[in-house]
């Protein structure tokens, strides 16, 4: 299905499915399972116009320090990815990082500086650059456009599930398409989370709208999503727009370009909402839209503490309709809240309950509430009944197997 205005297709695959873009994804030795996908490679037969967005977190991994610097020029044309390990806080970090692009630049025959690197996995730990270097020739020559799930796969870490994305749109004539990969399950928290996205366009557009419109749908995308209130060393979201679609050139303030914007922030928003749904142990996605606030970011701030506060999500793994709990998170929020005007709703495809009205509670069927709440997708909605804004937040249930998989994550 495309957007409610049906101008945004979806269409098969991930970045793959972008004209001119090849990716590979197999083991190169990094993981103890050898069995396991633990290096990606992404490719544009022709150059890129790019833009990145980086994690909050001071701490940085090395392979953030590189890719910063290959992008000053916003010009890029391949990525190489690793999972299993961070390579940060790491023993040659930054030596190791600039060893990958350079495997890659020389394979490909194009310069090191257009290479944008990423790791995901053990943090402190040296990477195993050897690893990655030595297969990276063979895997150059196995590069193909039927390898988007491969190369998903590749950059998992806890996650359950490969994550990607295309849609196309019609900028006056001219099919534009974009599409994306992403991991995510731990580690994830607003000002983005142990995450890494992808995206490839054909689009043609410089990279400094690039730039400004990834920044736009990266706020109200994967900076609205939380599992477990830790913010990674290595998050990055990056596009790279090869301009094979043709047509005219994208233009800040015109229709096309406010409408690449929604398809930009609709693949961003999908693959976030799916980094949410398979938080680390989850067994519901959580969204909680706040409507009719004084100001969206008064909407967000308030969202995202509902998602964020462990004491809602493990209501929600009860399937407990413990409203009062969101109202507390709402609270402590810090922003501008009446609560003696909110109204509270828990919805999912078993039905809708108002369970407090006015910031008081009220009688409510528990039976029903329960059904409603122990859906694979549920909804946390509050109308604050003090203006016109509103925002929505993603994240999931705390459950017990949460616990399990980080308390032995490193072996």
């Amino acid at each position: 299905m495309g957007n409610k205005e049906g101008k945004i297709k979806t269409i098969a695959g991930g970045i793959c499915a972008v004209p001119g873009f090849q990716a590979w994804g197999g083991s190169c030795g990094i993981r103890q399972n050898k069995d396991k996908k633990d290096l990606a490679l992404i490719y544009s037969e022709t150059d890129c116009e790019a833009a990145a967005v980086y994690t909050k977190n001071e701490v940085k991994a090395a392979p953030i320090y590189v890719t910063k610097e290959h992008l000053e020029n916003g010009k890029a044309r391949a990525v190489v990815v690793n999972s299993g390990n961070a390579n940060a806080c790491a023993p040659m970090g930054k030596e190791n990082a600039q060893k990958e692009c350079a495997a890659l630049a020389n394979a490909l025959n194009i310069s090191a500086e257009d290479v944008i690197v990423a790791s995901t996995g053990i943090i402190g730990v040296a990477l195993p650059v050897e690893c990655i270097v030595n297969a990276i020739p063979q895997a150059v020559t196995e590069l193909s456009a039927a390898n988007d799930t491969a190369a998903a796969e590749a950059i998992l870490t806890t996650d359950t599930c490969i994550k990607q994305k295309a849609v196309q749109i019609d900028l006056d004539g001219t099919t534009v398409t974009i599409g994306a990969m992403a991991k995510g399950s731990g580690m994830i928290h607003p000002n983005m989370g142990t995450m890494l996205g992808f995206v490839g366009t054909d689009a043609v557009i410089d990279s400094a709208l690039l730039q400004e419109l990834l920044k736009g749908c990266i706020a109200r995308s994967f900076n609205r999503i939380s599992v477990d209130g830790d913010t990674s060393t290595n998050d990055m979201v990056c596009v790279l727009a090869n301009g094979k679609a043709g047509g005219a050139a994208i233009k800040a303030g015109t229709e096309s370009c406010e409408l690449f914007r929604e398809a930009l922030q609709e693949v961003c928003v999908d693959l976030a909402k799916k980094i949410a749904g398979d938080g680390e142990g989850a067994g519901r996605l959580v969204t909680c839209t706040m409507v009719n606030a004084q100001t969206e970011e008064i909407a967000e701030t308030l969202a995202k503490s509902v998602i964020s506060s462990s004491l809602v999500k493990a209501a929600m793994f009860g399937k407990d309709a413990n409203w009062g709990r969101v109202l507390c998170a709402m609270g402590y929020a810090g922003t501008v809240l009446k609560p003696e005007l909110a109204d509270v709703y828990f919805k999912s495809k078993k039905g809708s309950v108002k369970v407090c009205e006015n910031g008081e509670g009220l009688l409510f069927d528990e039976e029903l509430a329960s059904a409603v709440l122990g859906e694979e997708q549920v909804e946390i909605f509050v109308d604050l009944k003090d203006g016109t804004a509103s925002a929505s937040a993603w994240g999931c249930d705390l459950t017990y197997d949460y616990v399990k998989i980080n308390g032995d994550y490193r072996s």
